[in-house]
């Protein structure tokens, strides 16, 4: 009886143990899978400031986000002048549906695999290739000629061309909007922000006129309000992309305009913080970042000083990290410097062409945008 007893007992603990290590098991599997998902990734593409290789090589530079941003792998591209030397980065755009990474040079468009690392395909086009953007469903790309008159609007499947949009004479940024029915259009040569219809791929609507000819924007989440530098200010000019109106005209305070090393105009680079309270713009000449409320009346709050020349501003889709052309990773909050990217080598890295892709295994589930824009709901 006491034999039996003992039997008795441990199979009673067994049955109530099992519970508890079935939770376990449980628990641990949702934490891998949770850690799994959560691997974000910041690529880097290179030469992204013109052809100059001492900014981080050639190709496609990965960074763990999660790890301080310490540096993972470089991953091989195309992408070269007929003399064969590395062509300038233009514009770098992820599709989460095709698992594909796509990186626009002068003279092509490659498509690289996510999973395999693999160039799918590489395809040059009549007039070159500009800073393209995708569609929010992955699968339909505009991508600017090289300041050329026309926009090809590009299957990202196949990389073959749906259609071409004639606009005024120098094609440049391009900005998707999150809705998925509308495209933003930037001619360098045009005081005009235009409109096009996604469905459609026809002009329906420009926002202006603004001061000089429109550089690098950035829109809201809603649609509703566009963000623009322009030639010759430094500062912005503020679009309603619902009447077409110019709203404001915003200048730097406290700091002179001057000559800067690219791109010809002052002010080359703007981003809207994801929760869309505070733009952050470019300025060339003092190799600064200027931050201001996103809201009227446009309060200049902050300057951030810079180790380089700022030609472009993106964030973190979580809208904790800002990262300048110059190579810095910036905390948003503090406004704190907390590191310079550096490559494989050690050697600083920076590039106005970067996207932060997150990943479940080793496929993509999200991505961020090259462009500063809003994300508020």
């Amino acid at each position: 009886m006491k034999s039996m007893s003992c039997y008795a007992l441990l199979f009673i603990l067994l049955i109530v143990s099992i519970p508890d290590v079935f939770a376990q098991t449980q628990s641990a599997q949702t934490k891998n899978k949770n850690n799994t998902a959560n691997k974000r990734y910041l690529y880097v593409a290179t030469p992204g400031i013109r052809d100059y290789l001492g900014f981080g090589g050639h190709g496609i530079l990965v960074f763990d986000m999660n790890n301080n941003h310490r540096f993972i792998k470089r991953i091989n591209t195309r992408g070269f002048h007929p003399d064969g030397k590395p062509s300038n980065v233009k514009g770098i755009a992820v599709s989460v549906p095709l698992n594909s990474i796509y990186v626009s040079t002068l003279e092509s468009l490659q498509r690289i695999d996510l999973s395999t690392e693999q160039i799918v395909w590489e395809k040059k086009f009549d007039g070159g290739c500009d800073r393209m953007s995708i569609s929010p469903d992955g699968l339909t790309m505009y991508l600017p000629s090289l300041e050329n008159h026309f926009w090809n609007v590009v299957d990202c499947k196949t990389g073959e061309i749906i259609k071409k949009i004639e606009v005024y004479k120098r094609a440049h940024n391009t900005i998707y909007g999150p809705s998925g029915q509308l495209v933003y259009l930037d001619d360098i040569g045009s005081p005009w922000l235009y409109i096009a219809d996604a469905k459609k791929h026809e002009l329906v609507n420009k926002i202006g006129p603004f001061e000089n000819n429109v550089r690098p924007f950035t829109i809201n989440s809603k649609e509703t309000i566009a963000y623009v530098t322009v030639d010759s200010l430094l500062g912005f000019e503020v679009g309603d992309l619902k009447s077409g109106k110019k709203l404001s005209h915003v200048v730097v305070e406290g700091w002179e305009r001057g000559p800067v090393r690219r791109h010809g105009n002052p002010s080359h680079g703007i981003g809207l913080t994801p929760d869309e309270k505070e733009l952050w713009v470019c300025d060339g000449h003092n190799m600064r970042l200027h931050v201001f409320n996103a809201t009227p009346p446009y309060q200049q709050l902050t300057t951030i000083p810079l180790q380089d020349m700022p030609g472009w501003i993106t964030f973190s889709m979580d809208g904790k990290y800002a990262y300048p052309s110059s190579g810095e990773v910036i905390d948003v909050k503090t406004r704190k410097i907390l590191l310079t990217l550096t490559d494989e080598f050690n050697n600083s890295v920076a590039s106005e062409k970067m996207v932060e892709i997150q990943f479940e295994g080793n496929k993509a589930v999200k991505a961020g945008d090259q462009f500063g824009i809003g994300r508020a709901k």
